[in-house]
């Protein structure tokens, strides 16, 4: 239904296995083939973007994150503060997706250079046209190379 680059794979944290399945039907029910890693807080995330205590790195890195907020050992926004300090991984795109319609999450989020923030429950039709969006705007960009001489 939804064209995407097959580049393009994303990683949900989420604490809740309720979300995660539901996600995982979206993807296939809209004919998403784009993997899927999933995690189920950000100190399990962060180690398997960074291949630390015991987790395998995560290769290539996810582009795209879907984030929610309250989640046990790490939320989500001390996630994208971690996340926003490592120069490997601050330019991921994080999608907030959770049931907070907090203005501090909110703002919190922004700050911290979300590129979304969904209040669940959304709508999946919405959700798609962000990323087919985004899909297009990365097409269009040039990235410099990766040493820049």
């Amino acid at each position: 239904m939804y064209q995407l680059d097959k580049s393009i794979n994303f990683m949900l944290v989420d604490d809740d296995e309720i979300d995660i399945k539901d996600m995982q039907r979206t993807f296939k029910k809209n004919k998403i083939d784009n993997p899927l890693h999933v995690a189920t807080n950000g100190i399990e995330a962060l180690n398997k973007l960074l291949g630390i205590n015991g987790e395998k790195k995560l290769k290539p890195t996810p582009k795209i994150i879907l984030l929610d907020i309250n989640m046990p050992k790490m939320n989500g926004i001390e996630f994208m503060k971690t996340l926003r300090t490592n120069k490997k991984l601050k330019s991921v795109l994080v999608f907030i997706l959770t049931t907070s319609n907090s203005e501090k999450d909110k703002i919190d989020a922004y700050n911290l250079n979300a590129a979304g923030y969904i209040v669940k429950p959304f709508q999946i039709s919405d959700f798609m046209e962000v990323i087919s969006s985004l899909h297009h705007y990365w097409n269009l960009l040039e990235f410099p190379s990766k040493k820049a001489e």
